[in-house]
């Protein structure tokens, strides 16, 4: 037999196996359902707890869509095959989960099949969930079995073919998922194994955090190396982030906790949700995930703790010197037009927040240490800039007017690159112009459908609540 013949078989053969395999593992049987449990048989003790880990798992953030009800769905979710919107997780009887018995929720989230023995597409992290402890799954079913119920059926998903079969996500999970719940590191601390688990599984941080292939599967070889949500950069939290100062855990324990921290930066976009949601945990929770992102950072080398301590003394210095103006921008930068009109708008516009140490709300975060000015592209500081950090009621962290409506696409170009020159030791942006249209359609479209996120809490007590 010619070696091509045989290779052929064998390829045929490799085929063979595993559509065989994803067809016998595309059925799954429908678990029957169940009456309605009454929200009075849960134990509140279990409820408070399924609070704070719905609160870690960030539900209500994609099963809520602005001007909705909490949890009953219709978010969409875009992806590169189309969008998917959420579903219905409150108890409804018949749009939500209110037949679903608690083994029936359990599979969803370790299997991501429904309860009816649907494949559930994996915008629902379960590649991420089948970590979480079956414990830890009853106190999730109490809490969403005692929440409002709401009548909301299904959205059709926008899928186009073959995305749309769902016989293809048995392919997928042949590929890509791993079943396994957490198994501790007994050489490391307690808080470190607790934030493993928490991190690794229900947060599931890495579906935003790391880089996906072309079958929407994250890339385990380069986990936690940067992602997107929501035409946002994720950055990436391990040693290729772009922070200009390195990380610590105690800035990350405040940057979860309060939303922003002054050497890096303020939570927007999909992340100030998460920190939003976060403000309803315990301190023990969020200081555990801190110390295990921290982990994910390593010691920086000397080199880069050089350069942060570098970046910090010179942002220091700016905070103490008048703000400048528009004719000392224009001298100094003087020979590159594009530059200029950008350090005028600069001068006109930020400069006056940015550069005079005022207390907060009003001072702006020092631009040499945004982690925006020195990522990878322009996507955070253009949503930014378009749109602004809103002040919330009752929360204290820097806030900035959206120029959205006052400046032309070229405009806003121009004054990013202006920031990325002055403001950092990063080559330009490139596509800057596409990057800034872009962020002007996606944003727009994010915030008309996205629940606006809740104040962080500044009062620990709704912690405390079933």
């Amino acid at each position: 037999m010619a070696t091509s013949t045989r290779i052929s078989l064998a390829v045929a053969g490799v085929l063979l196996i595993f559509g065989g395999t994803t067809i016998a593992l595309a059925w799954r049987p429908a678990i029957g359902t169940v009456e309605p449990p009454a929200p009075q048989s849960f134990d509140p003790e279990l409820v408070k707890r399924g609070r704070q880990l719905a609160a870690i798992g960030n539900c209500i953030v994609c099963h809520t869509v602005r001007g909705g009800e909490e949890l009953a769905g219709g978010m969409p979710v875009s992806t590169p095959f189309g969008t998917v919107y959420s579903t219905n997780i409150t108890p409804d009887p018949d749009t939500g989960i209110g037949r679903w018995s608690e083994a029936a929720f359990q599979r969803a989230m370790s299997y991501g099949v429904d309860r009816a023995g649907q494949h559930l597409y994996p915008t629902f992290p379960y590649d991420h969930f089948t970590r979480v402890t079956g414990e830890d799954d009853r106190a999730l079913y109490a809490y969403l079995m005692t929440r409002q119920s709401v009548r909301a059926p299904a959205r059709q998903n926008q899928l186009s073919f073959p995305f749309n079969q769902r016989l293809l996500i048995a392919g997928w999970k042949l590929l890509f998922l791993r079943h396994g719940e957490f198994r501790p590191e007994p050489s490391k601390s307690s808080e470190w194994n607790r934030g493993a688990y928490l991190v690794e599984g229900l947060a599931h941080c890495g579906a935003c955090h790391t880089p996906r292939n072309a079958l929407g599967a994250e890339r385990n070889e380069a986990a936690f190396g940067g992602g997107e949500a929501e035409n946002w950069l994720a950055y990436a939290i391990n040693a290729q982030s772009p922070a200009p100062v390195p990380w610590t855990e105690e800035a990350l324990f405040a940057y979860l906790r309060r939303g922003w921290a002054s050497d890096h930066g303020v939570a927007r976009g999909p992340m100030a949700q998460v920190v939003s949601n976060l403000s309803d945990v315990d301190d023990d929770d969020v200081r555990a995930i801190a110390a295990y992102t921290g982990g994910l950072f390593g010691p920086p080398a000397p080199d880069r703790v050089r350069a942060g301590e570098t970046v910090r003394a010179e942002a220091g210095k700016t905070q103490t010197t008048s703000p400048q103006t528009s004719a000392s921008i224009s001298t100094r930068n003087a020979g590159s037009p594009t530059t200029d009109s950008g350090a005028v708008i600069y001068a006109a516009a930020c400069a006056g927040c940015h550069e005079t140490a005022r207390p907060l709300p009003y001072a702006g975060v020092n631009l040499r240490l945004s982690t925006a000015i020195s990522a990878p592209d322009a996507r955070n500081a253009a949503n930014t800039v378009l749109y602004g950090l809103p002040a919330l009621e009752g929360e204290r962290s820097p806030i900035m007017p959206g120029f959205a409506s006052s400046m032309t696409d070229a405009q806003v170009s121009a004054l990013l690159k202006y920031l990325r020159a002055h403001f950092s030791n990063q080559p330009q942006w490139s596509n800057i112009d596409q990057t800034v249209a872009g962020a002007r359609q996606a944003q727009a479209a994010f915030l008309q459908t996205s629940a606006d996120p809740p104040n962080i809490a500044t009062d620990p007590s709704p912690r405390d609540k079933p």
